[in-house]
């Protein structure tokens, strides 16, 4: 099977009805790179067998696919009604309190005794992804008398959201660290953490890990905005997690908030994901709507790493059409030849390292040669693939070889890149013998073209790559 070339990569979230062997093969086969596990539904037995199908698929096909465990994170929610649903009305008064007796049209429970600290007059609380819409009128640390501003239809465990105040509680719930220790044993690539609020949501994050996981912090609460260089700094990878960002701020400031992350985390070399409602209707319908397939294009012209599907692939009717479809889109967009223009290469610092000069060199040398068709970059931890990411250089794909299979699942992330797991390189003939044997292979390149390498000597260290030549196949 030919490897997929796409330079923006696609993850799919799995469900119940994607998780089978089938399934996982036919999402590889049409284009996902990295899927995604979403820790808010799910056993551990679906887990386990997920996991399984889908290395199943890495071993059948030959590639590396990424596995992301996305942990639920402190999702609030109301309590439960008698009734199956309840109605509320513009300009009535509406009470949350702690009681766990069922709810009515005048109260609910909201049993997050640490949200009652920090309501005060004034504020407004939104329910049920922003449809509802309460202000607060007098509180305590047991209640807190409301008036609704928006009204409509409520029923059982909607969420609810405080805009604009830095909740008391960690981005880690009890279920998430239970949740944390079974993806590491199931051998997870990648961590996402929810609803994080500050730098040491990250550091507890870290401080709690086993395994080699890397974290991808998402970005759905202002106070993250306010720290976002340093969240960057901490994390693997950045999410722009639009669903609760649009509530938790506006829809309107949605597409400029995406910018300002993708590219902070571009500017860092870390790999960024735009997730949420991007084929929506998809869901339900064959086709997208004249706006998602807009809307991905926009994602894929910033440049960014790569773009996430979540009910479309979970629960839809159409998983694998939405997959296509979405490739189609990031394929018609790699071929404009503005998208390169577009592919802002950021100014390097005065101080450079060897290690990062080196690669700067290897895409400058890369995109003034006519035959160049491909980077191939040697790599222990990644870094230097990363940092060869980050160039964008012009239509010019990187092959990642590495004797270490965790750094190849961790690199199915990263923008261009198409990972290959090598046996330990001996000699510097084995430099040679594997980039020709891997380009070729690949159908990167043919007879007589010539590729751009860079590679550590002596083998085996990391951070030591200080060697760059060019090959001829």
């Amino acid at each position: 099977m030919k490897l997929h070339h796409n330079f923006c990569k696609i993850i799919a979230t799995i469900g119940p009805h994607t998780s089978d062997k089938k399934s996982i093969e036919k999402l590889v086969k049409a284009g996902v790179s990295i899927f995604r596990c979403n820790c808010s539904h799910g056993s551990l037995a679906e887990y386990q067998q997920r996991v399984t199908n889908i290395r199943s698929m890495e071993q059948k096909y030959n590639l590396s696919l990424g596995i992301l465990f996305d942990l639920q994170g402190p999702k609030l929610r109301i309590g439960t009604f008698k009734k199956e649903k309840i109605n509320l009305k513009e300009g009535n008064l509406f009470t949350l309190d702690l009681l766990p007796t069922p709810g009515d049209e005048t109260r609910v429970c909201l049993p997050h005794p640490e949200i009652f600290n920090v309501l005060k007059p004034g504020l407004e609380l939104l329910l049920n992804d922003g449809i509802i819409r309460l202000r607060v009128e007098s509180c305590s640390s047991k209640e807190a008398q409301c008036t609704i501003l928006t009204g409509g239809e409520l029923s059982d465990k909607k969420g609810v959201n405080v805009p604009g105040v830095k909740l008391p509680i960690s981005a880690l719930t009890a279920k998430d660290k239970a949740d944390l220790k079974i993806a590491e044993q199931l051998g997870a690539d990648f961590i996402g953490l929810s609803f994080v609020q500050s730098p040491e949501d990250i550091v507890e994050l870290r401080q709690l890990m086993k395994s080699n996981a890397q974290i991808v912090a998402k970005i759905e609460k202002p106070s993250a905005l306010e720290h976002l260089r340093e969240i960057i700094d901490l994390a693997d990878a950045v999410m722009v997690a639009r669903g609760d960002l649009g509530v938790e701020t506006s829809p309107e400031k949605v597409p400029v908030l995406q910018k300002q992350i993708v590219s902070g985390g571009r500017r860092a070399g870390k790999p960024v994901i735009v997730a949420t409602q991007m084929l929506e209707s998809m869901v339900h319908n064959a086709t997208p709507t004249r706006a998602e397939a807009s809307d991905v294009a926009t994602a894929v012209y910033d440049g960014v790493d790569a773009v996430m599907l979540s009910a479309e692939t979970a629960q839809g009717k159409y998983p694998i059409e939405a997959v296509m479809t979405m490739k189609r889109i990031i394929q018609t967009v790699e071929n404009d030849p503005r998208y390169q223009k577009g592919l802002t290469v950021f100014e390097h610092s005065a101080s450079t390292t060897k290690e990062k000069a080196i690669t700067i060199g290897a895409s400058t040398v890369a995109a003034n040669m006519d035959t160049a068709n491909v980077i191939v970059t040697f790599t222990e931890s990644g870094s230097t693939t990363l940092r060869a990411a980050q160039q964008r250089t012009a239509q010019i794909p990187i092959l990642a070889l590495t004797p270490n299979i965790t750094t190849a699942r961790h690199l199915t992330l990263a923008w261009g890149v198409t990972p290959i797991v090598i046996e330990n390189l001996h000699t510097f003939d084995d430099i040679s013998t594997e980039a020709r044997k891997a380009v070729c292979e690949t159908g990167l390149a043919k007879t007589g073209d010539n590729v751009v390498v860079t590679a550590g000597i002596p083998f085996g260290q990391k951070g030591s790559t200080n060697l760059l030549y060019v090959l001829k196949i």
